[in-house]
């Protein structure tokens, strides 16, 4: 049983959610593998919403379509090496996909309405990064009505290639139907992506019915129009051009990894995976995470170790803590994370994905930073404990920059000690763009030639706070007290002023699509989707389909 197939405890339908499937369990999707072109077919089954109370209508989705969307992508990297495009299409041939499931968003808690946008914009930052990072090009072949959510799945991917055949139309109607904003980045990659100008983009976002035909790529809404009759054809001729114009360096004897289900041991309060752990203490409100090390040096050949090859188990163990974590236990608001092993181990395992150019190594490598990067955009209170028998090191030192505050163990035998390496500035970037350290460090640039020199060796805790990497150096006397006052103190405050709190300091540097999606976008739903405008009984979500005119406080605030 995996841990996210757990009761999801939604307080007003408690209804269990799993984020662990394979293809031969999909509902909503077809994966069809054609050599270097894959097709994933949206093909929604009407009856199978994660929650009674609503159906999938008109290719519309939940969680559970995106879950299996989610599930798509990372196995068409890890699994299908060959794969160099990715056509997404719909099984319905007048609607490529009408969005989030509107009866679905009116029922649900706030909770889970903000959760959800969340899963569904990492879901499509992680198309892009396929795109970017993996050589896996993707085709939004859009065979019918795209609107809202069903339009920003078609934004997430390098073309847009529309049927025209006098129907089918793009739109983002949230604003004008809903009294909310398109949940999944659609506004910031109109402008940011594809650059659409901003009065235009103004006039789509307001005008429910959307654009279509010419009109549409005119406007930088779509690449190409095609009609019905030479639509498949165009489309089969593009991915063959996509696939040929591709950087993914997969050889062509290596074929994928399975990746095989995970299956950890659970209780009231306690998940354990082979690597990766949580203790979830109710009464203070807080999980305590433990990522431990390998257990020896790597193996010979990664590819024969395939998904048990420690960073990838690893990784896949602590992204789906974090997702269940993230779904089920909303009152759980301070994760404490520790780790355990041999610093030395860490780092063998680091460099056989790092100093590389094997495509599963760059996977891997790809898939810890969109792990990470899911912890920094998560709505809880990151503390790192630092003590002797940690191996924060490397990527695992990642772990601890991503935290809010990090405290560190000093004057014991044998003595806690953290390690940099060059994968600490660079290779996990941030959502901004930037490496934790120089998102620690914004705007003083001598830290980073100071740090620079300090690379490959122990670092204690005294020198380690002298060098502005942990928060504070506590001796044994204090350390147990200290760290006990400091979470009693962060657990009493109000955890929505700390949500807004935690996200504005993260994320300091630049602004990139992302932090735009995750932050000003995140921050603006949030709050529209607890005004009553929205979701109040006489809101547009609730009386949206009614046929009743939704009822608007008119003031401005």
């Amino acid at each position: 049983m995996s841990v996210a197939e757990v009761a999801t405890q939604d307080p007003e339908t408690a209804a269990p959610v799993s984020f662990q499937t394979e293809p031969g369990k999909y509902r909503h999707w077809r994966l069809e593998i054609d050599g270097e072109v894959a097709r994933l077919v949206m093909d929604v089954d009407s009856r199978g919403g994660l929650r009674p109370g609503y159906e999938l209508k008109l290719n519309s989705y939940d969680l559970g379509v995106d879950i299996e969307f989610y599930d798509a992508v990372q196995r068409l990297r890890f699994e299908h090496p060959e794969v160099r495009a990715v056509v997404i299409t719909s099984g319905n041939d007048k609607t490529f996909c009408a969005g989030a499931n509107i009866r679905m968003l009116a029922q649900s808690s706030h909770p889970w309405k903000v959760n959800f946008c969340k899963f569904t914009n990492e879901t499509r930052c992680g198309v892009e990064d396929a795109s970017a990072n993996s050589g896996q090009r993707y085709i939004a072949a859009v065979n019918g009505t795209a609107s809202g959510g069903g339009y920003e799945i078609a934004l997430a991917c390098d073309q847009i290639l529309l049927v025209d055949d006098g129907s089918a139309a793009l739109s983002l109607p949230e604003a004008p139907l809903l009294g909310v904003l398109p949940g999944t980045g659609g506004l910031t990659r109109l402008v940011d992506k594809r650059m659409v100008r901003r009065d235009r983009a103004d006039v789509f976002a307001t005008k429910a019915e959307g654009l279509k035909g010419q009109t549409a790529v005119d406007w930088g809404l779509a690449d190409e129009v095609i009609g019905r009759s030479k639509f498949d054809e165009t489309v089969r001729l593009r991915a063959r051009e996509a696939a040929a114009g591709s950087t993914r360096r997969a050889a062509a004897d290596q074929p994928g990894i399975v990746l095989t289900p995970l299956e950890p041991s659970i209780t009231a309060d306690k998940i354990a995976y082979r690597y990766v752990s949580a203790d979830l203490d109710r009464r203070r409100r807080l999980v305590a995470i433990t990522a431990a090390g390998p257990s020896g040096p790597p193996p010979a050949d990664i590819h024969q170790a395939g998904a048990d090859f420690w960073p990838l188990a690893m990784t896949r163990e602590l992204d789906d803590l974090i997702l269940w974590l993230r779904a089920n236990e909303p009152e759980l608001g301070t994760w404490v994370l520790r780790t355990s092993g041999d610093i030395d181990q860490v780092l063998a395992h680091e460099r056989r994905i790092t100093q590389t150019d094997d495509w599963l190594a760059a996977e891997i490598r790809h898939y810890y930073k969109r792990t990470v990067k899911r912890l920094d955009v998560t709505g809880r209170s990151l503390v790192a404990l630092i003590e002797p028998g940690s191996c924060f090191a490397g990527l695992l030192l990642e772990l601890a920059l991503a935290c809010d505050r990090q405290y560190m163990l000093e004057g014991t035998d044998p003595a806690a000690q953290i390690v940099m390496t060059s994968s600490n500035f660079g290779t996990f970037p941030m959502g901004n763009g930037l490496s934790r350290l120089a998102t620690r460090f914004y705007g003083h640039d001598d830290y980073s030639e100071r740090l620079a020199a300090e690379l490959g060796r122990p670092i204690e805790a005294a020198e380690a706070a002298d060098l502005g990497l942990v928060t504070a150096a506590l001796d044994d006397i204090d350390f147990d007290d200290e760290v006990r006052i400091a979470l009693e103190e962060r657990s009493s405050l109000s955890p929505d002023a700390l949500t807004g709190l935690e996200a504005s300091c993260r994320f300091a540097g630049p602004e990139t699509l992302e932090t735009k999606i995750f932050g000003r976008l995140s921050a603006w739903q949030n709050w529209i989707f607890s005004r009553p405008n929205a979701a109040g009984p006489d809101g547009a979500l609730r009386r949206y389909g009614t046929g009743r005119k939704a009822v608007f406080d008119w003031k401005r605030v």
